[in-house]
Order: structure tokens, then sequence, then C-alpha cells
């Protein structure tokens, strides 16, 4: 795991610990690093919410996450991803913070991508919501697992008569998959490439909204809140 990843999911934990005192925050992964959920979960005493750190409903939470909780108490949020007013209020702020408003006429939206077409839709829909607020073309990208490339959507971009092409990051860390497609979008002329969306205050407002929405389900529990991610 590319430890710029964990020590972001880290500090995201506690932006959102911050922001909810009084809730029990702890931190799980999926894969590559530790703890994992399940080793998570077996050290509480009370029930759990478990918010997902994805952006996609893909293999991990589709597959890994659901075997990681299986025969535990737990409710399960739903991913972070979609056009959601905090999840594109972070967007638009790290692209603002990497190339001012108005400089770009073209904005790739850079994914990690995944091979299940369904997850991919919230991609696009995110990609549209851009689109529409911002008022110009996006084309989505990802770094494996489906196309176009970084750099096939500058081009797609190119062809569309924009001349300045910005990268929004879908992502929620750097990592091995952000270089990948950030790159070759940069290689491709690309302008500026916005952060990944980061330990960011609308980042955690949305993980605490999809707290609240799974807590319902678990009735006198007590507030603790287990975040994974891939």
């Amino acid at each position: 795991r590319d430890p710029r990843a964990n020590a972001t999911t880290r500090a995201l934990a506690r932006v959102v610990a911050a922001a909810r005192p009084g809730l029990d925050v702890r931190v799980s992964f999926l894969e590559l690093a530790q703890p994992s959920p399940a080793t998570v979960l077996t050290a509480l005493d009370e029930r759990a919410v478990v918010v997902p750190l994805l952006l996609t409903n893909a293999y991990h939470g589709r597959i890994d996450l659901p075997a990681q909780v299986a025969g535990f108490d737990v409710a399960v949020a739903p991913p972070l991803g979609g056009p959601s007013d905090h999840l594109l209020a972070g967007l638009r702020k790290r692209l603002d913070a990497a190339i001012g408003r108005g400089a770009y006429d073209g904005l790739v939206l850079a994914a990690a991508g995944t091979r299940m077409a369904e997850a991919r839709v919230v991609v696009d829909q995110t990609g549209d919501a851009l689109s529409a607020a911002l008022g110009v073309p996006v084309e989505v990208a990802y770094a494996a697992g489906a196309t176009p490339s970084g750099g096939e959507a500058v081009a797609a971009l190119r062809a569309r008569g924009a001349r300045r092409v910005a990268v929004a990051s879908y992502f929620l860390a750097c990592g091995r998959l952000f270089d990948l497609v950030t790159d070759s979008a940069v290689r491709a002329g690309a302008v500026a490439v916005a952060e990944p969306l980061g330990a960011s205050w609308d980042l955690a407002r949305l993980i605490l909204e999809r707290y609240e929405w799974a807590s319902t389900s678990l009735p006198n529990t007590s507030p603790v809140a287990s975040f994974s991610n891939a």
C-alpha cells in the first residue's frame, strides 16, 4: 500500500472525530494494511456502523467488505460515491486550489476504475454533475479496469475544442492508481491536476451523513464508527 493513502485515511478519521465529539472513530483496511475490519470489530464491545471509504460500489464493497463483517452485529453504510453536495463541493475546492476558476475549458474526472459497469455509473453521474455546475465539458478517465485512460480523455476533450484541460481527482487519497491516470493526462497536455479529496471537512460531513443513515438500523447503538478503506 502507498503510505500516502494510509496517512490520508488516518488523517480523515481525525477530522471526522473532530467534527463529531464523542464518536469513537476506528480505522481499518480491506487489504495491504492493518488492522482489518474484522480485527477492529472483534475488539469492540459495542455494535458499530461501518462506513466504506469507497467511491464506487465495486469488488471491495460487494465482496471484500461483506466477507470481513460477516457474523458481526453491524450496520454497513453505502459507499461515498456519487454526485452528492458534499462530494461535489470537495471536488470543486480541490480543483479551485489547483487552477483558478475559468482557467480551463475542459475537465477530466480521473478515477481508479473497475470492470463492473454498474459501479462506474456513479462516476459518470458525478462527471455530468460537474459539467453542469462548471459549464465545461467533462470526460471521465480511469487508471485501470476500464477506458478511457487519462491521456485518451484529454485527447477527446481537445477533439471537442478544449484547449486548456484540467484534471479533477475522483480519489480519496494519492496512490499508484492516482499517479497512473493523472500522469497519463499530464503527458497528453493537461495543464493542472487537482489533489484527491483527502482529509477534508466536506468528505467528513459526507461520512457522518452515511453514518447517521446507517445507524438508524441499530437502535440503542453506542457511538462507534469503523471506517474501512481499500
